[in-house]
């Protein structure tokens, strides 16, 4: 199932044309997994994963805190919610306000493609409660290949990288390298972040000091090698490294004075091992992310005595899993285990160590997992089953330590009537337990957040769709239903809960091919997610961070040398919000972006393109409290997305 065996774009358009149509960052789908690919070479606007994932997924929404590092939202999950991998290995923000979601750690220009997973049908990694995310950075050639980037857009943006990948039959190694930056960019009323501040009458001690500060800067070094020790064997290695300064982050009382994470991988696999091992692999990784974040650049930062919460967050893992041919089908199983560390305190000029905010915590995980194949005629049938034992040790004696353990699993079902036209179904059961934040976190000012009582969610969903290919055209639909028991929410801000709730919605996407060399993909999300009862004190039942329905639309049309996409994200008004924990109604929008790519020789092409051609004024991000805002008079203050962004880029191949 896991195969990539849905009808992708460009095969239709082999079918239908002479010549076949380069579209870009296609999305490739089978029954469970979008695959996005193509990123480092047609995602030349931003640096910024999330966005990238926004625009060609419509179940994805973003989560905008600033220029760079934003989050996602898939079919109405986040957070931890959402289990997120970089070249199977796992890396976590350190930040309890989310200024450093996974996919900020590795930025477009080095990631070849991403895989996400809708639903729990994932066994092998710790975690995956509602979806999964795999992001595979740029794969090593054999032969000698390179390219240099030169990116310049709006707001003062530009970006220098390159990339250079070579070897022979028995090493090959791919090095790759960015640097970006960019002043605060503006929303479409021409407001940058301080004035949006002033227009928002944000307090003036939380406002900016000073004008024309730079948004972010970030240099980023991938590296790999391949050791082929034979026909049947290999060792990999890579190291991936993000360095990002001071990154503004308006609508929230502190911004990052840096962010800097590493992370190491070392594989190794071996094929035909004999009538018991079709293919072994055994993987090890390591991660860490070093995150103070302060008030340094906001008014209230008098003389020299601002505030920091200095946060680190680590985490190590491993992995060796078998694959051999059973019964017709084909079963993997193994083991893997990992340790996450996360901690962080409080500090000023006058005292370097006020309060710990996260008490160094461990959260250690032990799990043997299964999955089984198998087709029946026109039948496909996949099973999957993980047991965890996990446990978190705090240094705090005063809060408590925790043990869970859990079983769960999925079967999932596909019956293809014809090539053309399959249905499918699947259920399954997943679990995640409560993180460091959730359970140990004290706020600034010294007000437990967290809540050391949490139980693990569970996440209980049934998943059902068809799909149908025509001559010229494809549709997809797929509903599902998700019963979430002891859901971790945040009340007002204040601590976090368990409570039941459910999210459930559909999702329609496809493809159309009305004449030769052009492409209409097209993609539609509704979602909708409900307590079963409000939390204490309270009468409002909606889910925060529900996306309202979200449609895209993109539109590629191939010259040969040139090509032209627009792309269309529309977007329902926010209606159905969680009032009593900070989130407001927020209007409806059409974003419309275009490029234009030109081959000029076979070294060289030129990109043009427009994000927001019209300029619009809107805001993709509501404020559920689950984060700390700046507000107004109670308000939690809204960031508007960027207004018109023009850019160019010009990419040198060799």
């Amino acid at each position: 199932m896991r195969r990539i065996v849905g009808i992708s774009l460009v095969c239709a358009s082999m079918l239908c044309a002479e010549n076949s149509v380069d579209i870009g960052s296609l999305v490739v789908e089978d029954v469970t997994t979008q695959v996005v690919e193509d990123i480092s070479s047609d995602e030349i606007k931003s640096a910024d994963l999330a966005e990238t994932l926004m625009k060609h997924i419509p179940s994805i929404n973003i989560v905008r805190r600033s220029g760079i590092a934003n989050d996602i939202i898939l079919r109405g999950s986040k957070k931890d919610n959402i289990n997120v991998l970089i070249d199977d290995s796992k890396i976590y923000g350190a930040c309890p306000n989310r200024m450093d979601p996974p996919t900020s750690h590795v930025l477009s220009n080095n990631v070849e493609s991403v895989e996400v997973v809708e639903g729990p049908y994932d066994v092998e990694n710790f975690g995956t409660l509602s979806g999964l995310v795999k992001v595979n950075t740029k794969e090593i050639s054999k032969d000698l290949s390179g390219e240099v980037d030169l990116n310049m857009g709006s707001f003062g943006y530009r970006k220098g990288s390159f990339s250079v990948s070579g070897g022979n039959d028995n090493v090959k190694f791919l090095i790759s390298a960015s640097r970006e930056f960019s002043n605060q960019y503006e929303d479409g009323d021409g407001k940058d972040f301080l004035e949006q501040q002033i227009a928002h009458s944000v307090a003036t001690a939380n406002r900016y000091s000073t004008t024309g500060l730079e948004a972010y800067e970030k240099r980023t070094l991938l590296t790999k090698l391949i050791f082929n020790i034979d026909d049947s064997s290999d060792i990999s290695l890579s190291y991936n490294a993000n360095r990002s300064d001071n990154v503004l982050y308006p609508n929230t009382p502190m911004d990052a004075d840096h962010d800097n994470s590493n992370i190491y991988t070392l594989s190794y696999s071996k094929r035909d091992l004999g009538e018991y091992s079709k293919e072994l692999n055994i993987n090890y990784y390591y991660s860490d992310v070093d995150h103070p974040m302060s008030t340094t650049l906001r008014n209230n930062a008098v003389g020299s005595n601002y505030m920091t919460n200095n946060m680190k967050s680590s985490i190590w893992g491993a992995k060796v899993k078998n694959s051999l041919d059973l019964a017709g089908g084909e079963l993997e199983f193994g083991a893997d285990t990992s340790t996450r560390n996360w901690s962080g305190h409080y500090s000023n000029i006058l005292n370097p160590y006020i309060r710990a905010s996260i008490s160094s915590a461990d959260t250690q995980n032990v799990a043997l997992f299964g999955k089984y194949e198998k087709s029946f005629g026109k039948f496909d049938l996949e099973i999957g089953s993980r047991f965890d034992d996990t446990s978190i040790d705090v240094t705090d004696e005063t809060k408590r330590d925790r043990d869970f353990d859990s079983l769960n699993g999925y079967v999932f079902g596909t019956y293809n009537f014809n090539d053309t036209t399959k249905v499918f179904a699947g259920i399954g059961k997943s679990e995640r337990v409560p993180d460091a934040r959730e359970l140990y976190f004290v706020n600034s000012g010294g007000a437990i957040v967290g809540n050391d009582d949490l139980d693990s969610v569970k996440n209980y969903e049934l998943d059902l769709g068809f799909e149908k290919v025509f001559d010229s055209f494809s549709v997809k639909t797929k509903l599902f239903y998700s019963q979430l028991d002891d859901y971790i929410y945040n009340k007002a801000g204040t601590t976090f809960e368990n409570v039941d709730a459910k999210i459930y919605g559909v999702e329609v996407s496809g493809y159309y091919l009305p004449f030769e060399n052009f492409i209409v993909d097209y993609g539609v999300s509704y979602i909708r997610g409900k307590k079963d009862d409000a939390l204490s004190g309270q009468s409002d039942t909606d889910l925060g961070e529900i996306p309202p329905l979200k449609a895209n639309l993109s539109l590629t049309y191939d010259f040969g040398a040139s090509q032209l996409i627009t792309q269309v994200i529309a977007s329902d008004r926010w209606d159905s919000y969680d009032a009593d924990n900070g989130e407001q109604e927020l209007a409806g929008y059409v974003v419309v972006n275009t490029k234009y790519n030109q081959k000029i020789n076979k070294n060289l092409d030129v990109t043009i393109g427009v994000d927001n051609i019209f300029d619009k004024t809107y805001a993709t991000t509501n404020t559920y409290n689950d984060i700390t805002y700046v507000a107004t008079g109670g308000t939690p203050v809204l960031l508007n997305d960027p207004g018109r962004y023009v850019y160019v880029n010009f990419k040198f191949s060799f």
